[in-house]
């Protein structure tokens, strides 16, 4: 990816990328870009996921993501601690869902 790339990553993942007092994110462009897009990617995947979670086990909404943030953060996991969840918050935006205050993961 280079410097001239189309995608438009929003400041709430730009901000998990910057040291404190700083403006320019710590990765460069076309990693910050390509964490980006598989952060968006999982979080469009597990909508259908999270429907179905909802509506199979009679679980509440915040039960659903705050079950997907602790498989997001658990190990294995190909995303760090802090974009799990941003995934989890795009995900209640996704489904219009209001989100829970999510339990720190490791590293975050």
């Amino acid at each position: 990816m280079n410097e001239d790339s189309q995608i438009l990553i929003p400041d709430s993942f730009v901000a998990l990328y910057l040291n404190p007092g700083r403006s320019k994110p710590s990765v460069p462009r076309d990693e910050l870009a390509a964490r980006y897009e598989l952060c968006e990617d999982l979080a469009q995947a597990m909508v259908e996921h999270a429907r179905a979670m909802l509506f199979g086990q009679g679980i509440s909404e915040d039960e659903v993501l705050s079950r997907c943030h602790r498989g997001l953060v658990g190990d294995g996991s190909v995303v760090s601690a802090p974009e799990a969840t941003w995934v989890v918050r795009r995900l209640a935006e996704l489904l219009d869902w209001e989100c829970p205050e999510l339990g720190r993961g490791t590293g975050e």
